[in-house]
């Protein structure tokens, strides 16, 4: 089952997708719990602060990390294994700026590439796992008029929620740390 996370920053929208991810793994007889780690790790301060706060936040968990900056097509799971994908926009910004990254045109050849690069690998891991939880970040709801690459961003990312919360089984809103059901029941 496939569940989107959504919320702004500092919104409570990881710790609930870590308990989420968590409680479906228990509910499980067999499988891996699995955290897709998808920050590229910059040299500077608030990149490593946040990376530490994170794995700091499921230590003792179960989790097994895999890092996956861009790519994530290699990942691979089995039916009973449960993946919490943090984050979206990470991967997203990855794909678009990385070298390694696949999301380099610009206009409507962007949102073919967003399927290649991201959807269709999304999908594909939703198909081959028992569940896949997705963090994603709410940027949209600032009225602030950006830079042409950021509104292309932001409108990629748009388009990648919009796609995913039609996918999914479950999307919830972490708004002040409270889970708000918008599709689906929450579940836990």
């Amino acid at each position: 089952m496939l569940y989107l996370i959504t919320g702004g920053s500092g919104s409570g929208k990881s710790e609930y997708a870590e308990r989420l991810a968590v409680d479906r793994h228990q509910k499980r007889i067999a499988g891996k719990l699995y955290y897709i780690a998808t920050m590229y790790p910059l040299k500077d301060g608030e990149t490593q602060s946040r990376i530490e706060r994170h794995r700091s936040m499921r230590k003792d968990k179960g989790f097994e990390t895999i890092e996956c900056c861009s790519g994530l097509e290699r990942i691979t799971a089995k039916s009973g294994d449960v993946l919490l994908l943090e984050c979206m926009s990470n991967l997203l910004a990855n794909e678009m700026y990385l070298e390694s990254g696949r999301i380099k045109a610009k206009g409507t050849d962007s949102f073919s590439q967003i399927w290649d690069a991201i959807l269709q690998p999304v999908l594909n891991l939703a198909e081959r796992a028992g569940d896949i939880i997705l963090v994603t970040n709410e940027v949209f709801s600032d009225g602030i008029e950006y830079e042409a690459e950021t509104e292309t961003y932001i409108r990629l990312l748009g388009t990648i929620n919009q796609k995913l919360a039609a996918a999914a089984e479950g999307v919830v809103e972490v708004v002040c740390g409270i889970p708000l059901a918008v599709k689906g029941e929450l579940r836990c």
